[in-house]
């Protein structure tokens, strides 16, 4: 059976997948596609899905530059050269040069290990999108908002009752999955949850991974309650002793559970451990120093 969009209200869609893949209607025949999902696999069911519906794509917005979001760009590209890919300021440097992404995590050129489709996806041409705000991209009239945290700048999409929350919202099986759910700002990433909870008028939210829901109260509490775990695990971990940010991961790991099995994995916790340091050091809850040619973070009291 051909993948089919799963409709959210009259001309807003979907296709489920690892990454969900939004679809916003122009009343035309053409839809805006609402990031790309990790490749071309997932791009091809994307075409499919669309030729399904009768529509034709009329651009890209991909809500930030992580390779699961936009690694479906060069598969539509390819049959639609001619697309604009949109995406806010920084990601799209990110998008147009993706190694930045891996480079970046790693502090150096990546070794062929962070080389991988997670982490290094195709260049595509991206531009910047329109600032936060009400907004009309590939003829589709939505509402920008700005949900930076989880990537260094990131828009959740609103059209009328719906909001695709991007990543700044993730479904219960996902928060269950990786209890270390990546940030690059975590003081950010609860900030931007709590303003998505106080919008008003919202009849179904679509986080970036997992399935809709009515409840954006609820999904809401559920992703603070996720981030304040993981800062008092990493607050728990340095008053277990000062100690470097690799160890101080392999203690958080320990308490929520976490088995990292590649490099990929250990370098994207890391740098959510590293956000949540950062934040327990503007809070003066810890403390960094060096010792004995070492980077140590301290407790504080």
């Amino acid at each position: 059976m051909p993948p089919a969009l799963e409709c959210l209200a009259p001309g807003v869609h979907f296709l489920p997948g690892a990454v969900n893949s939004v679809v916003l209607e122009d009343r035309r025949g053409g839809a805006l596609l609402v990031d790309t999902g990790l490749d071309e696999s997932h791009a091809r069911r994307l075409l499919r899905a669309l030729g399904e519906a009768g529509l034709t794509p009329t651009g890209i917005l991909n809500t930030h530059s992580h390779a699961d979001h936009h690694g479906g760009n060069a598969g539509l590209l390819k049959r639609f050269p001619d697309l604009k890919v949109f995406a806010p300021p920084l990601e799209e440097a990110i998008i147009t040069h993706p190694v930045l992404e891996p480079l970046s995590l790693f502090g150096a050129r990546p070794p062929r290990d962070l080389q991988t489709k997670f982490l290094l996806a195709p260049p595509s041409p991206a531009r910047l999108a329109p600032e936060p705000g009400l907004a009309r991209i590939g003829g589709v009239d939505l509402e920008l908002i700005e949900v930076a945290g989880h990537a260094s700048m990131m828009f959740a999409v609103r059209v009328g009752e719906v909001l695709y929350a991007a990543d700044a919202l993730f479904g219960p099986e996902s928060l269950q999955k990786h209890p270390l759910t990546f940030c690059a700002d975590s003081r950010l990433q609860k900030e931007a949850a709590a303003r998505l909870g106080e919008l008003e008028g919202v009849r179904a939210v679509l986080p970036g991974h997992g399935g809709p829901t009515a409840d954006l109260a609820g999904l809401v509490a559920a992703n603070l309650a996720a981030y304040g775990r993981t800062t008092a695990a990493v607050l728990e971990a340095v008053r277990g002793g000062a100690a470097p940010v690799d160890e101080l991961l392999a203690r958080v790991c320990d308490v929520l559970g976490v088995h990292m099995t590649n490099a990929g994995a250990v370098v994207l916790n890391r740098a959510t451990l590293s956000a949540h340091l950062t934040e327990l050091l503007e809070r003066g809850e810890v403390a960094m120093g060096v010792e004995g040619n070492r980077l140590l973070f301290f407790p504080v009291g």
